[in-house]
């Protein structure tokens, strides 16, 4: 059953710890079939309980699965074998528009800011025990949510995106629970939801956001919390349009217990109009980050949501971390008030790229998606076939297995800094790419 390895320890917490040493060493391998909890307790000699804590344990961290007589097995992708492997590495001399950045030179200058932020941290230390969110930050946050429609609700501040939704499945959610999230979407999201013991449905994504019918499957099949971004969707640009948020939020009108996540990620970057659905359920949670429009490295979120939801996300970062930096707060703060980023200027020079691709492989005969955001999203017969060819012809994408459950095959290219010359060359490769492979005569 587990051929040479051995599993070791005498509490729960010990037999955890062997089993998930093997799975990330290799030694014990996904799929392998871990042996029955009384088998193994008489091995250790100890409680049949101990064991069944342990692999407890190991479900709840997304390392093991159970299928009740068949057993528990090494779960097929364990959360150590994230997307973030699906990658392709980068020669020297290929021109890389996978990476998913921001264009260095549309961010922001940050030294005066923080400059600005340390000399008020000189004359107002922060210290143990003090507020967590700066009140200034809090009050500009609050204005933009209410300009934008976002319901009104207490704030928090997390390290950026994925950590608030991290936190606000984790106050919610069981193992177990299952997670509906858009298909293709974010890669290190799909990574997080099965890492937390949760079970992820896809949902299927267009131009103007999920697919309603996929969202009204999800909910009627149980899933307990739905995941949506609103702006500049990674992979596929979408954003949301009026028309999809009113029929979306009367889907989760007939949901109210359905915990529902916004992750507006487009704030800063894009000028189309936000159409919230927060208000509809009763727990929500609405989230910002400043890492695409200030800089990826600006590790910070800004997190709207109902007061539960909002008290259980702070409570349980005060027993962590417990705030984030307010010198990096207060530098946000400079960044907002002095209005150093023009967003209609940002805007528009993304627009200007992706159209220009999206355009140039029209002509092409080429179908390709990005309404918003820094990504293209290109349906590909082949996506493993295509990155090859693509690479080979200079040009480094992005596959869309990083990216997809069970959404069809395609590649993402990131547009932030292609130059209109690039663009048309770009298009040629992936029009040569997609087409019949180059045959060859053998003598």
């Amino acid at each position: 059953m587990l051929g040479e390895y051995r599993i070791e320890g005498r509490r729960a917490s010990e037999i955890a710890a062997s089993v998930e040493r093997a799975v990330g060493s290799g030694e014990l391998e996904p799929g392998q079939l871990l042996p029955p909890m009384r088998e193994l307790a008489a091995e250790l000699s100890v409680n049949p309980n101990t064991v069944a804590a342990a692999y407890r344990t190991l479900r709840e961290r997304g390392v093991i699965e159970t299928a009740g007589r068949r057993g528990s097995r090494v779960r097929s992708k364990p959360a150590t074998t994230g997307r973030e492997y699906i990658r392709v590495e980068v020669p020297e001399g290929v021109r890389d528009v996978a990476n998913g950045n921001p264009d260095p030179a549309l961010l922001p200058p940050l030294a005066p800011a923080f400059a600005a932020a340390a000399e008020q941290g000189d004359r107002e230390p922060v210290l143990y025990g003090g507020e967590t969110v700066d009140p200034e930050l809090a009050r500009l946050a609050r204005g933009a949510l209410d300009a934008d429609g976002v319901p009104a609700g207490p704030l928090a501040v997390a390290s950026g995106s994925l950590d608030v939704i991290e936190r606000v499945l984790a106050a919610h959610l069981k193992p177990g629970d299952t997670v509906a999230v858009e298909d293709p979407g974010w890669g290190s999201l799909l990574d997080l939801v099965p890492a937390l013991g949760l079970r992820v449905v896809p949902v299927g994504v267009d131009d103007e956001g999920p697919l309603v019918e996929d969202v009204r499957r999800a909910l009627e099949s149980g899933a307990r919390a739905l995941i949506v971004t609103d702006r500049a969707q990674n992979p596929t640009g979408a954003s949301v349009t009026a028309t999809r948020a009113r029929a979306l939020r009367a889907v989760l009108g007939d949901h109210p217990e359905v915990l529902l996540v916004e992750d507006d990620h487009g704030h800063g970057i894009v000028d189309l109009p936000l159409h919230p659905l927060a208000g509809v359920t009763r727990h929500w949670a609405f989230v910002r980050s400043v890492a695409k429009a200030y800089g990826p490295d600006l590790r910070l979120a800004v997190l709207t949501g109902d007061e539960v939801t909002v008290d259980r996300v702070h409570g349980r970062h005060r027993l962590g971390p417990g705030w984030v930096s307010r010198i990096i707060q207060r530098a946000v703060v400079e960044l907002w008030a002095d209005g150093v980023l023009d967003i209609r200027k940002v805007a528009d020079a993304y627009r200007e790229r992706r159209d220009r691709l999206i355009g140039a492989l029209a002509e092409r005969g080429v179908e390709a998606h990005g309404c918003s955001g820094l990504n293209v999203w290109i349906p590909v017969p082949d996506e493993t076939g295509a990155v090859s060819r693509l690479l080979h012809a200079g040009w480094a994408v992005a596959p869309g297995a990083r990216f997809r459950m069970s959404a069809p095959q395609g590649i993402r290219v990131t547009v932030a800094t292609l130059t209109a010359q690039e663009a048309t060359a770009l298009a040629d490769a992936i029009a040569g790419a997609l087409g019949p492979a180059p045959t060859r005569n053998h003598v």
